[in-house]
């Protein structure tokens, strides 16, 4: 599978803006089978979602209408009001006009996101051109229990606006969950300034001994594409077959 990440420059609060500029990064890098964008791709990553949030789904039938051009699978997250609730939510949609969501589960208190989003309560797996996938919003990547591989996916997805002086936290946690997970990790972060924070980008995709794919240049607005093999990935499973020595284990506060 050919997966194509989008290290984005969001412009604060502008949805057509930002999804046309989305556009042009997926022109210019044809061909892949899945494009990964960032976390909140279309405003920017808004702790105060009163005006901001989108109620019309103007994101997501942008994605509908690119997948279905493309023929490929879009992905990333869009700050949505459903029923009077605002919610962080990761959409994957595929070119037939599917479409898996999955609401960010840790929401990141230190910024103020959970005094106004609710937070997701299901693990969620899709499944894409014969690999399983875990689709996860930045600060989850920072608790391996909720993305621990329980024998249930292939490739974790993360989504983000993480700030240039976490950086390091960063690259260092998207490494570990491939090795330990024993899978492949697309993480996917901004660039560029909002009204709070600075990103540095650091999106890259990851193989199951962890070592780098495909990677963009940190700093800068830019793609990145992979080609990744099931073939491989199980082949190593089976030589080097870690996930059968894993804990089990149950998540309480579900």
């Amino acid at each position: 599978m050919r997966i194509t990440i989008l290290q984005q420059d969001i412009a604060w609060g502008a949805p057509e803006e930002n999804c046309s500029r989305a556009e042009d990064i997926i022109v210019d890098n044809p061909g892949s089978d899945l494009y990964v964008l960032p976390e909140m791709f279309s405003t920017g990553f808004a702790t105060k979602p009163k005006g901001i949030a989108e109620t019309n789904l103007h994101s997501l039938n942008w994605m509908k209408r690119t997948a279905r051009t493309t023929g490929a699978a879009i992905a990333g997250s869009v700050a949505t009001e459903d029923d009077g609730r605002f919610y962080n939510r990761f959409y994957f949609v595929k070119p037939d006009g599917s479409v898996v969501k999955y609401d960010k589960h840790h929401l990141f208190t230190y910024g103020g996101e959970d005094k106004e989003f609710t937070a997701g309560r299901e693990r969620v797996v899709v499944e894409w051109k014969g690999f399983r996938i875990l689709p996860e919003v930045c600060y989850d990547l920072r608790f391996p229990v909720w993305s621990r591989n329980r024998g249930d996916y292939d490739i974790i997805i993360y989504v983000a606006s993480w700030p240039t002086p976490r950086q390091g936290a960063w690259d260092a946690l998207l490494r570990a969950r491939a090795i330990e997970n024993q899978c492949f990790v697309a993480g996917v972060n901004r660039v560029g300034k909002d009204p709070a924070c600075e990103y540095s980008g650091g999106s890259a995709v990851i193989d199951a001994y962890g070592k780098t794919v495909a990677a963009c240049e940190k700093g800068k607005e830019c793609a990145a594409t992979a080609d990744i093999s099931m073939e491989q990935l199980q082949a190593f499973r089976k030589k080097f077959p870690v996930l059968d020595d894993a804990d089990n284990f149950s998540i309480s506060d579900l």
